[in-house]
């Protein structure tokens, strides 16, 4: 299943700004005006000028917040939104309530305190991230995630994301043969492809309390579709 854009010309603007380009340039604003966000409960919360307020709305981080402060544009980031800015690119500093800026290790362990899935998932959504799809919350289809080759704006996302990893797998997730089934045909009616992401460890063992524990985890990739018989009739041509 392919790209599907919507409305003309879309593929053509998608082509002209790509998602790697906004996000080299957000990354560069962010740094520049030394950003610093603020962690607040299940969340983060960064104030951006108008130029970023635009490169985050073009790269799809965070969700902008309606205030009553008129001069800054507040948005709101998920803990892996707001993790990968900070340690993979490495382009805003996060401060507790008193203002006090966080290590790289003390924001691990407090998301990983408040989730702890934290560390597989954030895999994940980087491992997305990197190969530079736009990743949103797909709690509305029922999976973790789900990727859009650009900007939602331009194009339908194409994957629903399901992430396993060792300690969950199929243990709480379609764990009999219906659930698989109940999934793909939710993908199917909204035109998404299923992608399982299983983060595994690379022979190591790995433990969430660093952020070390991210070079120990490996991820693969595997479609599920649904099966056609109609795709093997005898009455259809073989191609040799």
């Amino acid at each position: 299943m392919g790209p599907r854009w919507k409305g003309k010309g879309s593929e053509a603007k998608a082509l002209a700004i790509p998602i790697s380009n906004s996000i080299s340039n957000l990354q560069s604003s962010l740094i520049k005006s030394n950003s610093q966000a603020i962690l607040s409960g299940c969340s983060v919360l960064l104030a951006a000028n108008p130029e970023q307020t635009e490169l985050l709305n073009q790269t799809c981080f965070g969700r902008p917040v309606i205030t009553v402060d008129k001069d800054k544009q507040w948005f709101q980031f998920t803990f892996e939104e707001a993790f990968y800015l900070c340690y993979s690119l490495n382009c805003i500093k996060i401060v507790d309530s008193n203002d006090n800026v966080k290590t790289t290790n003390e924001l691990w362990e407090y998301m990983v305190s408040k989730r702890a899935s934290f560390c597989h998932s954030f895999k994940a959504y980087a491992h997305l991230r990197v190969k530079n799809w736009v990743v949103r919350s797909g709690c509305q289809y029922g999976v973790d995630f789900v990727a859009y080759r650009h900007h939602p704006s331009l194009v339908h996302s194409e994957y629903g994301v399901l992430v396993f990893y060792e300690g969950n797998g199929m243990n709480d997730r379609l764990r009999v043969w219906s659930d698989f089934q109940c999934t793909l045909r939710l993908c199917g009616s909204v035109a998404k492809t299923l992608l399982v992401l299983y983060v595994g460890r690379n022979g190591e063992s790995v433990t969430g309390s660093s952020v070390s524990c991210l070079d120990g985890l490996s991820v693969d990739e595997h479609t599920i579709t649904r099966w056609s018989p109609e795709r093997c009739r005898e009455d259809q041509a073989v191609v040799n």
